[in-house]
């Protein structure tokens, strides 16, 4: 009898790969609103010439 002929019994074949998690669409984790520093009790502090200008040059991508 050869390799070929011998019957097959499942402990003889690999197990099975467990099956991928599903990709999440979008961010991860959304940033609540107590988890800002104006959540914590600060106040906000208004843009210097800097900020805005930090602003201006955000990239289209992280619209």
């Amino acid at each position: 009898m050869t390799d070929a002929d011998a019957p097959r019994h499942e402990a003889d074949e690999a197990p099975a790969a467990a099956e991928p998690e599903p990709q999440r669409e979008g961010p991860a984790a959304e940033q609540t609103r107590d988890d800002t520093d104006e959540g914590w009790g600060e106040r906000p502090r208004p843009l210097d010439e800097h900020d805005r200008w930090l602003l201006e040059q955000r990239p289209p991508h992280w619209d």
